[in-house]
């Protein structure tokens, strides 16, 4: 069999099934392909959504546990696991179904299988449900396969006991011991997960910090929690060696100085990473060019083969989904003739732990790095009376200005909600706020988002609640 399509699209994660909708909306006649049953991808189906579910149920345990410092006392929580587990393949469910709802009602064409290229305008479809192959010629291909897990390279990953991130949201049990191998998002937000529900966690992490990525006054909080609520945390340590044992693994870890431990832990979840999923696409038969990053793109994401695109993991830039979308407007509009966006989109990182720790733009560490002169406001939330209501005092606002223009260059939150306040700053970005501008919006009081008003009243010397006058 075989068929045409103007657009197909190879994946239905977070870029591919907008671009697929984008594309549907104006016409265009669209053909998306993905191994599941319902669009959706490894964020709906295996990272964002059940981690962020599961993260609001240990929220839900932890909000319980501090009640009684306001004279609220419950009786000790008991965890269904059967019902959790359920509970959050219900909103996965919902939201894929919704999803594949969304797709017969703007045409788009859905094919549950695989695809590979024959060559730079053809692609073989092996569906999922046991069908004959089948192939279809495009006049545009926009490649978004997403990522997968890196491992630790060098070991054997596929031991009894050593899972990654997708067997850990499955669920299956609590085990008693977990190693979490990684300090950034992902390995922090898991291990909290499964601190939260009983296990005795350890963090085992490369570098000389957790998140690695974010700015060291912003993590300081994040990890001093941390320390309370996970069995060790290990810092510039690698594991050397896996091993199989009777009743879990058996882990070598190696110090920066060289010195050797070993210790079992029940399981062990690697988090160290992804990499762009592009081994079976069949790429050899086009020529596009690949490289450690995925897919070599121009800057509307046009790849050496005219006719093929690529968006979200398989570009440069950061892993995440929402700069996956992005990508697929880009893409869209370029396949349609549109105008290029005259700059990058800024894109703002959050990890989903308690407290959130949320940037954008640039941050004091990369300033450091290339040499550029900075000036970073602070306030602390301990100075908030929303903060204090709310029992959330031990986050922070940080603002990061051009000492001499006092124009906006970065924003950094740590604190419950961050991930909701950091959109303001992608804002005030986007639209060149100075100092001045952040001071001069006036935010409801109270809340946690006047703390942005705040740190750019301590930036200006002007802060009511905080202390801290301007260095002229």
């Amino acid at each position: 069999m075989s068929r045409s399509t103007q657009v197909a699209i190879i994946g239905a994660g977070p870029g591919g099934y907008t671009a697929a909708f984008l594309a549907a909306g104006q016409g265009l006649e669209v053909t998306l392909i993905d191994p599941s049953a319902n669009p959706g991808g490894t964020c709906l189906y295996r990272g964002c959504i059940p981690s962020k579910a599961l993260l609001h149920a240990v929220g839900v345990l932890e909000e319980s546990s501090r009640a009684s410092v306001m004279g609220l006392h419950f009786a000790p929580p008991r965890i269904d696991l059967d019902r959790l587990r359920a509970w959050k393949d219900e909103v996965v469910e919902n939201l894929t179904s919704g999803l594949g709802g969304q797709a017969k009602l703007r045409g788009v064409t859905f094919i549950q299988g695989s695809a590979s290229f024959i060559d730079g305008k053809t692609l073989l479809i092996k569906p999922g449900s046991g069908e004959s192959d089948e192939k279809i010629t495009f006049e545009h291909c926009i490649i978004a396969s997403g990522s997968l897990p890196s491992g630790i390279p060098g070991l054997n990953n596929d031991l009894p006991g050593v899972i990654g991130s997708t067997e850990a949201l499955a669920l299956a049990d609590i085990p008693d011991s977990l190693l979490v191998v990684g300090g950034g998002n992902i390995g922090l937000e898991l291990g909290s997960v499964y601190a939260g529900l009983g296990s005795k966690v350890t963090v085992v992490e490369y570098t000389a910090g957790l998140l690695p990525l974010a700015d060291r006054d912003l993590v300081r909080p994040l990890a001093k929690l941390l320390q309370e609520r996970f069995a060790n945390i290990l810092l510039n340590t690698r594991v050397s060696n896996l091993k199989s044992v009777d009743g879990g693994v058996e882990v070598e870890f190696t110090g920066k100085d060289g010195q050797m431990t070993q210790e079992s832990f029940s399981r062990v979840l690697v988090a160290t990473g992804r990499k762009p999923n592009i081994a079976d696409l069949g790429l050899e038969n086009t020529s596009v060019e690949t490289g450690p990053g995925g897919v070599v793109v121009d800057e509307r994401l046009r790849s050496s083969e005219e006719r093929i695109w690529a968006v979200g993991d398989l570009t440069p830039g950061p892993m995440l989904a929402h700069k996956a979308s992005n990508d697929a407007h880009l893409v869209v509009d370029a396949i349609l003739g549109r105008t290029a966006p005259t700059r990058r989109a800024i894109i703002p990182s959050v990890t989903y732990t308690n407290p959130e720790v949320a940037w954008v733009g640039l941050t004091e560490s990369e300033a450091r790095k290339e040499g550029i002169k900075v000036k970073a406001a602070r306030f602390p939330w301990a100075a908030s009376g929303r903060g204090h209501t709310v029992m959330q005092t031990q986050g922070v606002t940080k603002l990061i200005f051009d000492p001499e223009s006092e124009m906006l260059l970065g924003v950094g939150i740590t604190g419950h909600g961050a991930g909701e306040l950091i959109a303001e700053g992608v804002m005030a970005l986007e639209q060149g706020f100075s100092a001045k501008d952040m001071a001069a919006i006036i935010r409801p009081h109270p809340t946690m988002s006047e703390t942005m008003m705040e740190a750019a009243e301590v930036f200006l010397g002007k802060s009511v609640h905080f202390h801290a006058p301007r260095r002229r």
